[in-house]
């Protein structure tokens, strides 16, 4: 007869050695690698502002063209770097963005610490131009940087993600969801760690510790990439495009009695790529000069013709809101009347509303199937973006449509006082405090202050307490909408073309967040913000809208029955199927 305990060993030791399995299984390494390379970036698109702001006499105008140039780099070259990552090998791509990365933003602490420490004495040769010099190199370093953190998140995130998922959707799903609820954590924890070093420190010691932690970020990050290429044989196999069909809507034709799989039916089948290596041509100085154009012009035309084109476009139509957590939302509530730990304690709120959202993501697409959560999460998003309209009409609201909003743009640009200079920052002269929100790094405002003659204690606390109701409730539906089109667009674009496809998806997220910035630089007064609100909110509906046109075109008239099993197309939205293999969107 066996001992009561003779059991409970094997159990123990089985529970152990699956916990193991897992802390060692290329999925964990991946989300560890994740997980360092965000953290490290968003401390450093954190402080970066601030030290842009400290260098240059307390003035914004370094921040705003950092801003500018990042934003517009990616617009222009998001096509070229995704075609960059299709034309090399897995392994190479990521290894050569994680150290140009890296190293750029190294160089960059490395370079702003020697600022920070001789800044007078720089002033002080050739008349401030050696000083000029050294903020042109700081912005354009880091715009490397950003432009290589851009091919890690294509190649790692669109690419690497499906390739480790391999022919699971449901394995798909949950890893997407992981890594945004990664970012979620990111995003506050991060800045919030090198806040505090830079506050009770000082920025030659931000710029250091920074420095230093991505270089052993890099290091660790480089072991944790070759170990997940060595337990997925499959990244090592890489179609060409010249085995592929080159446009995507022809991949979506399933034939009858068709016996080969589409990139789309099948996500990833190592045993059945082959490597083709294209015969050496001679190229002419002209083509070489012409071929970033082309691969432009190719790309957004690729992109234009994909089956899910319309879900792309309707989630790139949300990035123009200003019903965020950024500076233009949270300087709006500061004028408002609302504490830097209200504040705080609502982006923390933020960010559970978030991860929520990745949980909804999961439950739904298996409850409904993918494109429909797409629906539903577009239906939640815009059902409390309902509040932040309400909140425009509601008392302590600012919206006042007779104040222009250009006043303060011509009394700035006609304004005698002298602008700032690259004089130290005791030399330059103090500007006048208005109402107007000032461009910060990413392109976004900041309120300096409320009207002079109203406390913002005295202010209502009805409309900004509506207002971030809807923002915080919203994120919900919008992170689940993101991870639907994220998915949509992994399981649908063929191995040789996900590269570009999702480059210029990027491009179209930053083309209309730059929009949505040069709308706040065009009606900065806290008494348009209300008309802010609602063009934002429009914009967010005819992205759901997009989105809508979308599912019905490929689900039919079944597009609101969760428990349909015939859909109109070629696309597998059934959430029961039981390899849960992906099938292709038909054209």
């Amino acid at each position: 007869m066996a001992r009561p305990g003779a059991d409970s060993q094997p159990d123990s030791r089985g529970c152990c050695g699956s916990c193991g399995n897992y802390l060692t299984s290329a999925r964990f390494l991946l989300y560890l690698g994740h997980a360092l390379s965000t953290w490290g970036d968003r401390m450093w698109h954190f402080a970066v502002s601030v030290f842009l702001v400290e260098l240059y006499g307390n003035s914004l105008l370094l921040t705003a063209v950092y801003g500018l140039v990042v934003a517009g780099s990616v617009l222009l070259l998001g096509a070229i770097i995704g075609d960059w990552v299709d034309k090399n090998s897995r392994l190479k791509v990521a290894q050569t963005s994680l150290i140009v990365q890296n190293a750029c933003v190294i160089l960059c602490g490395i370079l702003l610490m020697m600022v920070f420490l001789f800044k007078t004495e720089l002033v002080a040769l050739y008349q401030g131009w050696l000083l000029t010099l050294c903020y042109i190199l700081v912005i354009t370093i880091a715009n490397i940087a950003n432009l290589a953190s851009t091919a890690t998140a294509i190649t790692i995130q669109r690419d690497w993600v499906v390739v480790v998922a391999g022919d699971n959707r449901s394995k798909l799903a949950g890893m997407n969801a992981t890594i945004r609820r990664i970012d979620q954590l990111t995003n506050i924890l991060a800045p919030l760690a090198v806040g505090q070093i830079m506050t009770f420190g000082s920025p030659v010691i931000g710029c250091g510790f920074i420095s230093g932690w991505n270089l052993v970020s890099m290091c660790v990050e480089y072991l944790l990439l070759w170990k997940v290429y060595q337990k997925t044989p499959a990244l090592a196999h890489k179609a060409s495009a010249k085995n592929e069909v080159s446009e995507l809507k022809q991949l979506n034709i399933q034939k009858e009695g068709e016996s080969k799989p589409n990139e789309g039916v099948k996500l990833i089948d190592g045993n059945d790529v082959t490597i083709f290596e294209p015969p050496e041509e001679e190229v002419s100085f002209c083509s070489r000069i012409a071929e970033p154009f082309s691969t432009f012009r190719d790309g957004w035309v690729a992109y234009y013709n994909q089956p899910v084109f319309l879900a792309g476009l309707g989630l790139a139509f949300l990035y123009m809101t200003v019903l965020g957590f950024d500076c233009i939302t949270t300087g709006y509530a500061y004028t408002q009347g609302l504490s830097g730990s209200t504040l705080s304690l609502l982006m923390g709120a933020s960010a559970i509303t978030g991860i929520m959202g990745t949980v909804a993501f999961t439950w739904l697409r298996r409850r409904c199937g993918l494109v429909r959560t797409g629906i539903i999460s577009g239906i939640a998003q815009f059902a409390s973006l309902v509040f932040c309209v309400i909140s425009v009409f509601m008392p302590g609201s600012p919206l006042d449509l007779s104040v222009s909003p250009f006043t303060d743009i011509s009394a700035r640009l006609f304004e005698s006082s002298p602008l700032p200079t690259m004089a130290p920052e005791a030399a330059v002269p103090e500007m006048p405090l208005t109402t107007a929100m000032p461009v910060l790094a990413n392109g976004s405002a900041f309120v300096n202050g409320s009207d002079p003659g109203m406390s913002p204690s005295s202010v209502p606390l009805v409309s900004v307490s509506l207002l971030f109701t809807g923002v915080i409730a919203a994120r919900i539906g919008l992170w689940s909408f993101d991870l639907t089109v994220t998915q949509l667009l992994q399981e649908n674009v063929i191995e040789s073309e996900r590269g570009i496809i999702n480059g210029v998806q990027n491009s179209m997220n930053y083309l209309m967040d730059l929009l949505h910035f040069i709308m706040v630089i065009l009606a900065p007064n806290p008494e348009a913000f209300g008309l802010l609100v609602l063009i934002s909110v429009s914009f967010v509906a005819m992205g759901h809208l997009m989105y809508f046109r979308f599912a019905q075109t490929t689900l039919g008239s079944s597009v609101f029955l969760c428990c349909s099993r015939e859909p109109k197309v070629a696309v597998t939205d059934d959430p029961s199927s039981p390899s849960d293999a992906s099938e292709s969107l038909s054209a």
